[in-house]
């Protein structure tokens, strides 16, 4: 796996270097959009070596295309490099401009009529919208650990923050380079990620909205109790999906101070 990085590049509060990147996953596959957000210092090869390699954070995100994403994840890059972490987000399968993933305009229409019809919707749905972009993504982000890992200044230990809830659950069952994760419920888990939970074991900051309007309270309560971990945090909030107070971000931020320095 190899990470290009973009000519253009920029300083973020004078200190945070932003720099988009493209990860080569092979000859026949088109290479995946990502942002690398460093401290000072840190995550360049003409920058000065510091004294410890900055620990990573993975930032996801849903589905919708870095691009449109991009004021939420900066925000988050700059407290992780506040807090001296260096941060990556990678363009998931199917969004900005890759190929859509099969099947996935169909499962995603058939999910929007039914919850505007107020019905519950089926496991099939749930399973073809969710798990095929689950199997692209998770190879992919452990990928690009691979290559951001090797980069001078950077280091483990790794968290994940954030995004589609089932991508955090499968990496953090499966990477073993993994320490901390902050996983945000409000998406729609196939019954198989549920099964997977009970694998993982790094500790979890778990993000609920109490009123959120697309999520089952019950289902993302339910995964919080199957999580394998021997440390596990529920921070829930009153209000919709769009409704996080901030200090739930503070609340974050303190958890991978804890658990990546």
């Amino acid at each position: 796996m190899r990470l290009t990085f973009s000519t253009e590049h920029q300083r973020l509060d004078g200190d945070v270097l932003e720099r988009p990147f493209t990860l080569a996953l092979g000859d026949e596959e088109p290479p995946v959009p990502g942002i690398l957000w460093t401290p000072a210092g840190t995550g360049s090869p003409t920058a000065p070596e510091p004294t410890a390699p900055a620990p990573l954070i993975l930032l996801g995100h849903p589905p919708l295309g870095l691009d449109r994403m991009y004021p939420r994840l900066v925000e988050r890059a700059r407290q992780a490099a506040a807090d001296g972490f260096a941060a990556a987000a990678l363009e998931l399968p199917g969004s900005g401009g890759r190929p859509p993933l099969p099947g996935a305009d169909r499962a995603r229409a058939e999910l929007r009529r039914a919850v505007e019809a107020g019905e519950p919707v089926a496991d099939e749905t749930v399973d073809a919208l969710v798990l095929p972009l689950v199997d692209r993504a998770v190879p992919e982000l452990r990928a690009a650990l691979d290559a951001l890992l090797a980069l001078p200044g950077i280091g483990g230990p790794v968290g994940y923050s954030g995004g589609v809830i089932s991508i955090g659950v499968r990496l953090a069952a499966v990477e073993p380079r993994l320490a901390a994760a902050v996983l945000f419920a409000g998406s729609f888990v196939p019954r198989a990620i549920a099964e997977e939970a009970r694998r993982v074991s790094v500790p979890l900051h778990v993000l609920l909205q109490w009123d959120d309007e697309g999520n089952d309270r019950r289902a993302s309560l339910d995964l919080f109790d199957a999580f394998g971990s021997k440390e596990k945090t529920l921070h829930a909030n009153m209000g919709g999906h769009t409704g996080v107070p901030p200090y739930a971000a503070e609340a974050a931020a303190r958890f991978f101070v804890r658990h990546l320095r």
